[in-house]
């Protein structure tokens, strides 16, 4: 065994050290920051601009706290990849809580949306709990639904195509094909985008308002608003990752952030499947046909 990868086994998890790596222990003690703290303040000041914009309508401590978790969000996360390019710091046991920590925020996001779904199956399996209805129904009378064979299915087809080039991108990494990891990680870029337009343009032409407009414009906004945001933050993750491989910041052993941003991509697309078939298509009332 050579000197670069003598170590012990330290800790009883099998982790073997570099020689040079200076660790006497396989975890990552992080260095003080400030990410913490100031992250915290920018949370309860968004939470407080909400508040704000919605009684009085001033927006400005939500535009700050909205600015001050920005700034968090991209000086931790470069913190975090200085870290992942520094010797010996990011161990198989940091690599392996890094997975956990990953899989249980994705965990946390499935029961977000479970939310959203089961406000929309309380009153489409029991209208009559819809106020101001004469006739419980479901969609509501007065309401017209989207097609769901015309722009959602759409939507569906680019995030299921998405799918597998995402697939293809961390295939071609596996097998160190770096342009393949690369032109999979922009076509799904392009995609992602290609949904969110597609999205947008849907919401312009909805035969329904969100202000006003009831419980059914309110639980359809609400759960395709969210996933799109959603769609947008794996966007802006996927964008990351692009030029992180063309900086050549992955390997077929190390490329953690790509699987990070892969599985997140994965979760946006079956959640999705799950909006179409039960709010798009088994939810349909009469449609709008101008």
């Amino acid at each position: 065994m050579s000197s670069d990868t003598q170590g012990a086994t330290l800790g009883g998890h099998g982790a073997r050290l570099p020689a040079e790596s200076g660790l006497k222990q396989p975890y990552h003690l992080v260095d003080p920051s400030p990410w913490p703290l100031v992250g915290a303040l920018g949370a309860g000041l968004t939470v407080l601009g909400i508040v704000f914009a919605a009684h009085y309508g001033n927006y400005v401590a939500l535009g700050i706290g909205i600015a001050v978790l920005l700034v968090v969000m991209f000086g931790w996360w470069r913190d975090v990849l200085r870290e992942s390019r520094a010797k010996g710091v990011h161990t198989p046991v940091v690599q392996l809580g890094l997975r956990y920590g990953m899989m249980l925020f994705i965990a946390s996001e499935v029961m977000f949306f479970v939310g959203f779904f089961w406000a929309y199956f309380h009153f489409a399996l029991f209208p009559g709990h819809v106020l101001g209805t004469a006739t419980p129904s479901w969609p509501p009378q007065g309401i017209h639904t989207f097609d769901p064979f015309h722009l959602p299915f759409l939507n569906t087809m680019i995030l299921l195509l998405s799918g597998t080039t995402i697939t293809w991108a961390h295939h071609g990494l596996i097998e160190g094909d770096r342009r393949a990891l690369i032109r999979g990680l922009i076509l799904t870029v392009l995609l992602g985008l290609s949904f969110t337009t597609f999205q947008a343009i849907e919401y312009s032409e909805a035969p329904f308002k969100f202000s006003g407009g009831g419980i059914y414009p309110s639980v359809f906004f609400l759960a395709t608003g969210f996933h799109g945001f959603h769609v947008i933050v794996g966007t802006c993750f996927l964008i990351v990752c692009t030029l992180r491989a063309i900086r050549g910041d992955f390997t077929p052993q190390r490329h953690f952030g790509f699987e990070a941003a892969a599985w997140y991509w994965h979760f946006v697309d079956v959640v999705w499947l799950f909006l179409f078939v039960c709010i798009y298509w088994a939810g349909q009332g009469p449609v709008l046909h101008e």
